[in-house]
Parts: structure tokens; C-alpha cells; sequence
């Protein structure tokens, strides 16, 4: 068997930048040989791009691209499986040019995204390539692209988990700049009641009659009971109606705020990563008890 030096796999690594140990392992199987064992990690690093896509990929970061003239945008989520790979360099790079490229081609979906040129092949073919390097499940969630009515101003928070891209339609940089970061701290489900959810607003309802119920109100009370909490609950969501973050007393809504400053918002989107994912919780001790019973069980057939 060709002995593996460390230059002939440090001469692998860089020429597929995969792991060193698979590296080595490639040359073992290749007998040596340079171009074959280029071709195994290949195949290897596709097979683990296929495998890691089984994975749920709940975390991630949130890319934000807007055009030098503020009339131009996009916000675009990117997940991945660990934390620490939404701080890899070329993972963000990986965020920033799919932004980038949803503001400048407009695609119409995920797929269209995907397809897209982009470096030596496609986004799909560099995430894929990505993927495989890692062996981490990444995918592209969501974007928006924004044509403006008025500027574009965005706000990133906490490592880039909470991105907004806020439509100013007059005010100026400072009110943009604030009101952003004001989203990303409260959090508003929509721009006012129009852009609630029914849905959010009758399962509130319900909630309403059924404690009220449980604290024996009167029957007759209770529907004027279920329109107090409600309105309670659409001042706490809608933008327009929530108590500005940095109000000095305490009571400016944004409604007010804009008004004041003669300013309107023409929209916004909110990007929380992962918000709506079902995260897989992992009990390490079962998980052992589990793998040292299928290993039981495998011993005992051999037998």
C-alpha cells in the first residue's frame, strides 16, 4: 500500500478544502492516487450535502441588501443547523450574495433563487458545495424584495438573528434608523388591525370568553369582555399603535411619532431566524441508552 504523507493530504485539502481526516481517508482508499481521491471526496461530500439535508436547520442569519438610492431592497433568511456556522465567513458570504441577487434579478421564488448564477455555477451549486464542506444542512427560507415608496432603511440585531427592512415615506434617516430598531424590539405582526391574521384575532377571542368563563363573568358580559382584549391585543402587535421604544414619556405610539414628524410607513418586513421551526430536542442519555441496545441486539443475532 502507497504510504500517505502529510504534503499529499495538505495537497488534497487545498485542492477540495474538505476535512483533513477525509482527506487522508480518500488517499488510503485511492491507494495514493491524487486525481481518484479527488473523485471519492466528491462523492463523499454529495452523499453528506444528502444526508445533512434530513436535518432540521433552525438556525441561521438574516441578509439585508439595499440599493445605494434607498429605493431598491431585499431581506433574505438563511439557515443552518449550529450557531457556529452562522458565524462562517462563507456562509455569510453565501447570505449576502443571495440578498444581493434577490434585489437585483427578482426571482420568484426559492427555486428561481436557487438557480441563479452565481460564482463558478448556481446558488444551488454553491450551497451544495457548501454543504458537503461543512457537512451541515443549510437552505434558503424566505425573502422579500422591496420597490419602495418612499426609503429603504434596515435594522440587524443580535449577531444578524433579527433583521428588518423598514419603507419610510418621508422623515428622515435618524426617524428611519428608529423606527427599524424599534420593530426589531417589539416585534409587530403587521402595519395596523387590516394586517392581522383572523385567525390570531378569533383564537384571541376565544382565549378571552373561555378565562372570563373560568373566572365566572356573566354570560352576558363576555363578548364585550372578548372586544376589550381584543383591541388590548391589536395595540400590542400593529406597529402603528405600539408605544415608541425610545418615547421620552412613555406614551408616543409610532401613529403619533410619524405624525409629528410628518412620515408615513410605507411597509416592513420582520425576519426573526427560525421563528416557525420545530427545533429537534435531543436527549443525549437516551439517545446512548438507545445506541448501546442496538448494539446489544446486534451482538446477540451474531451469536
Amino acid at each position: 500500500m502507497a504510504e500517505i504523507t502529510a504534503s499529499m493530504v495538505k495537497e488534497l485539502r487545498e485542492k477540495t478544502d474538505a476535512p483533513m481526516m477525509e482527506c487522508k481517508k480518500a488517499l488510503t482508499e485511492a491507494a495514493g492516487d491524487m486525481g481518484k481521491a479527488e473523485e471519492i471526496l466528491r462523492v463523499k461530500l454529495g452523499n453528506k450535502a444528502t444526508k445533512a439535508a434530513t436535518r432540521v436547520a433552525a438556525e441561521g442569519v438574516v441578509g439585508i441588501e439595499i440599493s445605494a438610492d434607498g429605493k431598491l431592497g431585499a431581506i433574505v433568511e438563511v439557515n443552518c443547523e449550529t450557531d457556529f456556522v452562522a458565524k462562517n465567513d462563507e456562509f455569510l458570504a453565501l447570505v449576502q450574495n443571495c440578498a444581493k441577487l434577490v434585489a437585483d434579478k427578482n426571482p420568484a421564488d426559492v427555486a428561481a433563487l436557487s438557480a441563479l448564477p452565481l460564482a463558478d455555477g448556481t446558488v444551488e451549486s454553491v450551497r451544495a458545495a457548501l454543504v458537503g464542506k461543512i457537512g451541515e444542512n443549510m437552505s434558503i427560507r424566505r425573502f422579500v424584495r422591496v420597490e419602495a415608496k418612499g426609503q429603504l432603511f434596515s435594522y440587524i440585531h443580535g449577531g444578524a438573528k433579527i433583521g428588518v427592512l423598514l419603507d419610510l415615506v418621508g422623515g428622515d434617516e435618524q426617524l428611519g434608523r428608529d423606527i427599524a430598531m424599534h420593530i426589531a424590539a417589539s416585534k409587530p405582526k403587521a402595519l395596523d388591525a387590516s394586517g392581522v391574521a383572523q385567525e390570531l384575532i378569533d383564537a384571541e377571542r376565544r382565549i378571552a370568553i373561555e378565562k372570563a368563563r373560568a373566572d365566572n363573568k356573566p354570560e352576558a358580559m363576555l363578548e364585550k369582555i372578548a372586544d376589550g382584549t381584543v383591541q388590548k391585543f391589536l395595540k400590542e402587535v400593529t406597529l402603528l399603535a405600539q408605544v415608541f421604544v425610545k418615547a421620552e414619556d412613555g406614551k408616543q405610539t409610532i401613529e403619533q411619532l410619524l405624525k409629528a414628524r410628518g412620515a408615513s410607513v410605507g411597509g416592513f418586513t420582520l425576519y426573526i431566524v427560525g421563528e416557525g421551526i420545530e427545533k429537534k430536542v435531543t436527549d443525549f442519555a437516551a439517545e446512548v441508552a438507545e445506541q448501546q441496545a442496538a448494539a446489544a441486539a446486534a451482538a446477540a443475532a451474531k451469536q
